[in-house]
Parts: structure tokens; C-alpha cells; sequence
């Protein structure tokens, strides 16, 4: 058994226990193995026992992973932070866009949207934390940019995001797991029907789904420490 075939199960076994805890069904979580930083071979990998979502945040490295691994069913999900100049290619590639933040970048995305696509699947990156090092957008501006987003022809707008600060203790790590979920109940009151939280990663997945997550974002967890930083 490899590591990656090991820590994948070890994984799917924690979301089991969370979900449990959480008086959830399994079905209502999905896992997102984020495998920025790593090779097609550890996408194959993990592929092969099972795993169908993939989480990319750098354009380049993305599209030659998606092209190596093409003849796969696999499910693309772009989580970093999207630049004008990067949302054709990410319109074209991805199924799931988590990270849209502001009005323009959700134009681009919807406008350049091959035809022959389903609409994109998007979540509004949500700054819960109002860490000035994070994208997002501020609470109080949210409604508002949903509203918008969601009249997009070629964009479903599926749900929220949120990468929040660091914090030690499961309470700690609920309370902006917990600010996230109120935002989208507050949002679907306003004629939306928002069903998706993104939100949790290796670190925090469990105060995530015991706030309602219905993805986890996980890769050390999954395929070890990366080479250089992310947040994933």
C-alpha cells in the first residue's frame, strides 16, 4: 500500500468520524483532494483508489496536469485566487471555480465560458476572518455580489468559501466555520438557493463539517507536506 493510497483512507475514515459527530449523513461531504504542488502521478494515484476531485490553485501547473491526466474522469476544481488574465483558461478547464471575490472576475469567467459547457460551478470566497492577507470579500458586501453573480447565464453559483485564520482548539475553529454557514443561510433568505460550503482543510476539517462543510479542502493530509508554502 503507498502513502498516498494509506492517507487517503485515513482521511475518509476522520470525515466518517466527523460526520457521525456531527449527526450527518457521509453522502453530504465531499472531499476535495487539493494536489497543488504535486504530480499527475500522485493525481493518478489517488485516482485509482477512488478519488475523483482535485483541487488546482496555479494555473499553469493545473493545465499540464489536467492535459497529462485527460483520459481520466476526473473533477477540476480551481481554489486559488483568480487573475484577469488566468479566467479564460480557467473557465475552459475547471468545473468548479471556489475562490470568485469580486464582480468583475465573475464577468470575465461567465463571458468566457465555452458554449458547449455546463455553467461553471462557483463559490464567493468569503474573507470571515478580516485578515488583510486574504482574499474574500467582506461580509457586509456579500449579499450584494451574490445577488449579481447568480445572474450570470453561464455561472451556477453554488455556495461560499472561506480560508479562516489559524486557530488552535475545535471551538476556536468553529466559530468562523459557524459565521460562514449563518452567511449562506442568510443569503438563501434573499431569493438564493445556495447549497454548497467549502470549507475546511487538513487542520480543521472536523470543526468544518460539525458547522455544516459540505467540501473539505485536503491535501498535506492526503499527499504529505508540499516544497514551498500554500495554505491549502
Amino acid at each position: 500500500m503507498t502513502a498516498i493510497t494509506s492517507n487517503l483512507q485515513a482521511v475518509n475514515h476522520a470525515i466518517t468520524q466527523a460526520v457521525y459527530m456531527a449527526h450527518r449523513r457521509k453522502e453530504s461531504i465531499e472531499l476535495l483532494a487539493v494536489s497543488k504542488g504535486f504530480s499527475a502521478d500522485a493525481v493518478r494515484e489517488a485516482y485509482e483508489v477512488g478519488q475523483r476531485a482535485f483541487g488546482e490553485s496555479y494555473i499553469q501547473e493545473a493545465l499540464d496536469k489536467i492535459e497529462l491526466l485527460r483520459n481520466l474522469p476526473l473533477q477540476w476544481h480551481f481554489i486559488g485566487p483568480v487573475q484577469s488574465n488566468k479566467t479564460r483558461a480557467i473557465a475552459t478547464h475547471f468545473a468548479w471555480v471556489h475562490s470568485v471575490n469580486r464582480l468583475k472576475i465573475a464577468e470575465r469567467l461567465s463571458a468566457q465560458r465555452p458554449a458547449g459547457l455546463p455553467p461553471l460551478n462557483v463559490c464567493i470566497q468569503v474573507n470571515v476572518s478580516g485578515e488583510n492577507s486574504k482574499s474574500g470579500v467582506t461580509p457586509d458586501g456579500l449579499v450584494e455580489l451574490a445577488q449579481a453573480v447568480a445572474s450570470f447565464p453561464q455561472l451556477k453559483l453554488r455556495g461560499l468559501m472561506a480560508i479562516p485564520a489559524p486557530a488552535e482548539g475545535m471551538e476556536a475553529q468553529r466559530i468562523p466555520f459557524l459565521k460562514l454557514h449563518e452567511l449562506m443561510q442568510q443569503i438563501n433568505t434573499q431569493g438564493l438557493a445556495l447549497d454548497t460550503l467549502s470549507m475546511g482543510m487538513s487542520h480543521d476539517f472536523n470543526a468544518a463539517i460539525l458547522e455544516g462543510a459540505t467540501i473539505v479542502r485536503i491535501g498535506t493530509a492526503i499527499f504529505g507536506e508540499r516544497n514551498y508554502g500554500g495554505n491549502q
